[in-house]
């Protein structure tokens, strides 16, 4: 028998004698006062009753020492002979262990160390646990188990634990911002009789009540929102999960949160400043500074943000002049560099691959713009280049981290787009986008100057420096029988 299950075993032992005694292992009621922070706060005597979860427990006869931690961090909690009950102290020896949920009250004092700590008088049995916390200072190793048991991860690494409230603290800053703007807060449908809004592969389901197939949305809410722009609302955002049957790397998962506004009587020049603004203001709340590192990248959003162009870039990086080179030209390119790519699509989407391969090498902070109309159906044309749509696409540490663009409102150019994209997924692009004939309809009563922004948690992981996955609180896993 192995040392962890020695350890359950005793546990289930001690679980049943405190059955048998008549004491409840598992209370509904707590009366904690007191969180762990503001018992590390109190002066020196002051009666506090606290609770939480035993992380360490140290008998060294005439006194325990222990370490109780709460949401608000840990602190050290202590039963002393004389000073403890005698039936507190022999309780806590003979039936709390680590992984217990406790109560404790006491006076605050100080250990010969000077340690700031609980003398206990009384103690409570709120929750007792069964499986052994990991090793302190070792926890969770394989990094596939920390996902799986986020909540372990969570429990023993505090770093994960602030992230994660980092991560609140992001969406609440951004939602914020908007609000301050005088946008409105709205929801539109995640299941949708038409994946729309974007250029992707979508999950499909059946509508049992009625009798319809759907899909789970792949924007968050882009043609809804538009509808509401032609409603006569002027400012919208959501801020929801989305979903994508695509693969997964560092920077993309199939459901993941996103943001995105609308505004009226507004174009990409005019997101460009709002878009800039709320990022340092993001930034700043997240992490007390404009300057950070990400995937090796230096990045200060204090300077100067610069504008590539899609076209020169590519052009200046790989010599491949985007309007005149055949699709020939470009899967040869493509191949010398080694960058993968689908056979089956069209040259724009071949040309997006020598794109993202050049973008790698781009720490920004800056604007991308000057796409193709062929790869943004969505968004209108400059009036100065009709080969290229009035786009822009946040580029920091490689990446883009952010979408934007002047929204198309002409409706017949856009069904004519639309018509385009459906040959394209007749001829094995499933990314390319649906045909939505309800939301032409609505585009001929009149859709306003509009601009569309969207941006998902890319920009937290760019943040925290780490894959997207790691930012994601419980990331969907194989089930464990399936792991290979």
């Amino acid at each position: 028998m192995g040392r962890e299950q020695q350890i359950i075993n005793e546990k289930i032992k001690k679980l049943k004698e405190l059955k048998e005694q008549g004491i409840n292992p598992y209370v509904s009621e707590s009366n904690k006062k007191n969180t762990c922070l503001e018992c590390l706060k109190s002066k020196i005597g002051t009666n506090v009753k606290t609770a939480g979860r035993l992380m360490t427990k140290r008998d060294i006869g005439k006194i325990i020492f222990a370490k109780l931690k709460d949401e608000t961090g840990e602190m050290q909690v202590v039963l002393q002979e004389g000073e403890t009950p005698k039936d507190k102290k022999d309780f806590f020896k003979k039936y709390i262990d680590s992984g217990d949920l406790i109560e404790v009250e006491g006076k605050i004092f100080k250990t010969k160390t000077k340690e700031i700590s609980i003398l206990v008088k009384k103690i409570k049995l709120l929750t007792k646990s069964i499986l052994p916390l990991p090793e302190k200072w070792h926890g969770l190793q394989d990094e596939e188990e920390k996902l799986r048991k986020r909540y372990l991860d969570i429990l023993m690494n505090d770093e994960i634990r602030d992230m994660f409230i980092k991560k609140a603290k992001f969406w609440n800053t951004i939602r914020k911002f908007l609000l301050d703007k005088g946008f409105l807060e709205v929801e539109t449908p995640v299941l949708e009789n038409s994946a729309g809004g974007a250029s992707a592969t979508p999950f499909n389901t059946h509508h049992n009540a009625l009798n319809t197939n759907v899909y789970l949305r792949i924007s968050m809410g882009e043609l809804w929102q538009k509808k509401l722009m032609i409603a006569g609302y002027e400012k919208t955002f959501e801020i929801g999960r989305q979903f994508r049957n695509e693969g997964m790397d560092a920077e993309h998962l199939q459901d993941y949160t996103q943001m995105e506004f609308y505004w009226a009587y507004a174009n990409y020049k005019d997101g460009m400043k709002l878009v800039e603004e709320m990022y340092k203001k993001v930034v700043k709340e997240i992490l007390g500074t404009l300057k950070f590192e990400s995937a090796g990248h230096k990045i200060d959003l204090s300077k100067k943000w610069e504008i590539y162009d899609y076209e020169k870039m590519i052009k200046k990086q790989t010599g491949i002049e985007i309007y005149s080179a055949s699709e020939k030209d470009i899967k040869k390119k493509l191949d010398e560099l080694k960058i993968e790519y689908d056979p089956k699509v069209d040259k724009w989407r071949l040309i997006d691959n020598l794109w993202k391969y050049c973008r790698k090498k781009i720490s920004g902070p800056g604007f991308l713009v000057g796409q193709p109309v062929e790869i943004s159906p969505l968004a209108k044309r400059k009036p100065e280049d009709n080969r290229k749509v009035e786009q822009f696409q946040v580029i920091l540490a490689g990446s883009e981290i952010g979408n934007g663009y002047s929204e198309l409102n002409d409706p017949l150019e856009q069904e004519k787009r639309f018509e385009r994209q459906m040959q394209l997924k007749k001829a094995g692009d499933t990314e390319a986008q649906e045909h939505d004939k309800g939301f032409v309809e609505a585009l001929k009563y009149g859709m306003p100057p509009t601009c569309g922004f969207g941006v998902s948690e890319r920009l937290f992981s760019c943040l925290m420096n780490k894959t997207i996955r790691e930012c994601v609180i419980f990331p969907l896993m194989k089930p464990e029988e399936n792991k290979k």
